[in-house]
């Protein structure tokens, strides 16, 4: 009989015994404890690797640190963004699903652009570049963040167009000097849904918004907010694309080198599912055409 099998039917004769049994729970209890402690592990190690490996790419692929395609080709980079993946934005696949979309807005020569969830300033910056005219407002309640956009707005020469800001409530964005049409841009974790209300809708008529809706956090957001501006704005959804797609589909020159699992370790967003973009098209200008 096998050293298994005898203790099969040890166990199986003393585990009525109250005793006995009482050991066994405590160790069933350290067993799903330790088990958490190597998973922790193991997945610990695992981003370790996989980070080490990312920083080797970025060195290899970005030795100037400038992006490479996308809206913001040519935006010179320093250091590692805010709560997102670095190569994505050098790279110039970062929320490419948004690309079409940008590329027609940035044709209404915006007076204005507001980047309320800034973080490192990816949008602000990469706006200011594009709509030379335009005031930039960048708003992060992290002051890291907002030292990282101010540095980045620095590294690219347009510090005197951009302003920074913590919280962008509804007095502070009431309060903004938006001029004839603003771009506002928005990804603030769920705020959103305090942040636009009807009346706050009303008040931005004249303007066009992009809003990443977190139903993630709240499953009604995007809800609330297609009523907030059904009656002020045409309202468009864009949905992300997963990260598998991405490595499957996504052609850039600086990807011929690598394999199709290292392209989806370079083009990983990591989010936590489909998100949602709700693209809000001011209907005035729309009006004033008609009209004239």
């Amino acid at each position: 009989m096998s050293v298994r099998e005898i203790g099969k039917k040890f166990v199986g004769r003393t585990a009525g015994n109250p005793l006995a049994w009482s050991l066994y729970k405590l160790c069933g209890k350290l067993s799903t404890y330790f088990g958490k402690i190597y998973g922790h592990a193991h997945h610990t190690l695992e981003i370790g690797e996989r980070d080490e490996k990312l920083r080797g790419i970025v060195c290899q692929m970005f030795p100037n640190p400038v992006i490479s395609n996308g809206p913001f080709a040519g935006m010179r980079w320093s250091g590692q963004p805010m709560g997102s993946a670095l190569l994505p934005k050098l790279l110039g696949s970062y929320e490419r699903e948004l690309h079409p979309t940008l590329e027609q807005m940035l044709a209404n020569n915006y007076s204005a652009v507001v980047d309320i969830g800034c973080a490192e300033g990816y949008y602000a910056i990469g706006m200011a570049l594009k709509c030379p005219q335009a005031e930039v407002y960048a708003f992060d309640t992290n002051e890291h963040a907002r030292r990282l956009c101010g540095e980045l707005a620095g590294l690219n020469g347009v510090e005197k167009r951009v302003h920074l800001g913590g919280l962008c409530n509804q007095a502070v964005l009431s309060g903004l000097p938006l001029g004839r049409k603003a771009l506002i841009i928005c990804d603030c974790e769920g705020y959103e849904s305090v942040l636009f209300t009807a009346e706050m809708a009303a008040s931005l008529a004249a303007h066009d918004l992009i809003i990443e809706a977190h139903d993630f956090v709240d499953i009604e957001i995007s809800i609330r907010l297609r009523a907030a501006f059904h009656a002020t704005h045409d309202i468009r959804s864009v949905k992300s694309v997963d990260d598998i797609e991405k490595a499957h589909t996504y052609e850039y020159p600086q990807l011929g080198n690598y394999d199709r699992k290292t392209r989806l370790l370079i083009l990983s967003e990591r989010r936590p599912g489909t998100m949602e973009w709700l693209i809000m098209t001011s209907r005035i200008q729309e009006q004033f055409k008609a009209a004239s």
